[in-house]
């Protein structure tokens, strides 16, 4: 079993030593579940980067801002997000931690821009 505070202050304490500001462990992996710690300093900004099929963000510690095809969500400590499906960033407004949850494959089940593909 993991501690989600302990991981939390870990990361955020290497992330203030990292150079690039930020430190990750995917510490849940599952068939296709994936659950990662992630913890950047303020400023720090991850580039925009495809989603999962399915994915959630739930801010631990801080403030970050998830950013989109013009849309940006502002989440606070105790927030959750559903990342949509679309290209999207992260910027740290200050020193942040983030749990996030994905699934990588979606066998049967499609994505909701599969189905507006199909509609």
């Amino acid at each position: 079993m993991d501690d989600l505070t302990a991981l939390a202050r870990h990361h955020l304490d290497q992330a203030k030593a990292d150079p690039h500001g930020r430190s990750a462990h995917l510490f849940l992996h599952d068939g296709p579940l994936r659950q990662s710690v992630i913890a950047m300093v303020s400023g720090c900004e991850l580039d925009e980067h495809n989603a999962p099929p399915a994915a959630s963000l739930h801010v631990l510690h801080g403030h970050v801002r998830l950013t989109g095809t013009g849309v940006r969500t502002d989440l606070i400590a105790g927030q959750v997000e559903r990342i949509p499906q679309e290209r999207h960033g992260m910027l740290a407004l200050e020193d942040s931690v983030v749990l996030l949850t994905a699934v990588t494959a979606t066998v049967g089940c499609p994505t909701p821009t599969e189905d507006a593909a199909t509609a």
